[in-house]
């Protein structure tokens, strides 16, 4: 028998998704028939799959000692010497920068390229070993949650990158993603001079899983989805012919500035996906000038009211292209 008593970080879940969590190796079908055979209890009663789970709360699993997950192994954050870049933190958040070049975590990449890449290199496990190291996270007592990034940018883009503390700062910026409520803005280079300096651009686009691809058309297609770039001019270089641009997505799909400038004419410096330009290398740029700069946060109640309005720049001297328009 399995017993457990529930934290806080694991409260304000379904039963089922606790479970998913929590026990390694376990089919769903097995795990929902433990359920229904009254083998998994809460509190001493019979569950159901939807029951949401409180802190306190104890669950009892009358299942083979197998599916128990292994502890995990807090030796390896010790190892980790690389620290993460830092614009904001407090109990519930942390802002930091990723580098281009760094992943956000192993699921951002294909199988094969992910296992030439250790998952102690990624952003995610860089932060897991801050906050064990400053005893705010223990991997041994925690046994649904991790600290997790809420949302991610691309392996070659740097910029600003949210992550939770605590389960319950988890799903309120996710919250206040989905509803619009974090504005982010990126800066980019892009070649040639976009006319008009500033406007809202409209397209659509459609994704291809299988090639981790997307494509811009002007018509709706049967798999498309709406986009909506909008970009602001803000400086010229003459000499080499290129635009630094603030990008704001009023949607936000798969490569849209990537695939939407280029879509336009305008791709972006060390494009190498949806464009490609030979003065890139020469510049130095073999991969896209973008980064996400800045995060303006709106929110409307709940345990983080306190940033509302706030906004986070990231530091203007590590992002490397602004250098071709001072």
């Amino acid at each position: 028998m399995i017993r457990r008593v529930l934290n806080k970080n694991d409260g304000g879940q379904r039963l089922d998704k606790y479970l998913t969590k929590t026990l390694e190796g376990i089919p769903s079908a097995l795990m929902y028939k433990y359920i229904r055979k009254k083998r998994i209890k809460v509190n001493g009663r019979r569950a159901k799959e939807n029951t949401m789970l409180c802190a306190g709360d104890v669950v009892e699993m009358y299942i083979p000692d197998e599916f128990s997950k292994t502890v995990s192994d807090s030796s390896e954050y010790d190892r980790v010497k690389s620290k993460p870049d830092i614009v904001y933190e407090d109990e519930n958040i942390i802002i930091c920068c990723k580098k281009p070049g760094m992943l956000s975590h192993t699921g951002d990449e294909t199988e094969c390229e992910a296992q030439k890449i250790a998952e102690r290199d990624t952003l995610i496990f860089i932060l897991k070993a801050y906050l064990y190291k400053k005893g705010e996270y223990s991997p041994d007592s925690e046994a649904s949650f991790a600290p997790a990034l809420c949302n991610r940018i691309d392996r070659n883009t740097g910029g600003l990158v949210i992550a939770a503390k605590n389960a319950e700062a988890l799903r309120e910026v996710n919250r206040l993603i989905r509803g619009g409520m974090v504005d982010k803005r990126y800066l980019c280079a892009v070649h040639g001079k976009p006319c008009p300096a500033n406007a809202a651009e409209r397209a659509f686009l459609t994704k291809d899983p299988k090639l981790k691809k997307v494509t811009v058309t002007k018509e709706k297609t049967p798999s498309s989805k709406s986009i909506v770039t909008s970009y602001r001019t803000l400086a010229y270089n003459r000499e080499n012919d290129l635009t630094l641009l603030e990008i704001h997505l009023e949607t936000g799909r798969t490569h849209q500035i990537r695939a939407h400038m280029a879509y336009l004419g305008h791709p972006l410096l060390g494009e190498g996906k949806y464009a490609r330009n030979a003065a890139d290398r020469a510049l130095g740029y073999k991969y896209q000038a973008l980064y996400s700069y800045k995060l303006t946060f709106t929110v409307d109640d709940g345990p983080l009211a306190y940033l509302n309005n706030k906004s986070f720049e990231a530091d203007k001297n590590n992002i490397s292209f602004l250098k071709l328009f001072r």
